[in-house]
């Protein structure tokens, strides 16, 4: 299942957003099991998600649901 913003566009790694007003970017999507045991960890304990890079406020935070997440908005692709 892949994870997407509000607006229905697929979140992808190296997206950068701004989370709660900050600038941030997308360190991993995690959708499915991929061989990395630390991927892998979130995909068995949360069923999948994104990690968040916000290095002002948050550090990182970890969503495991995007598509009702407004405070959490795409910016651009690299």
């Amino acid at each position: 299942m892949p994870f997407v913003y509000q607006t229905g566009e697929e979140i992808r790694r190296g997206d950068r957003v701004k989370f709660h007003g900050e600038p941030g970017e997308i360190e991993f999507v995690v959708d499915r099991i991929t061989g990395d045991p630390a991927l892998d960890w979130y995909m068995e304990e949360f069923g999948g998600g994104v990690m968040v890079l916000e290095p002002n406020r948050f550090g990182r935070a970890f969503l495991h649901e995007t598509q009702d997440q407004e405070d959490l908005l795409f910016v651009a692709r690299a």
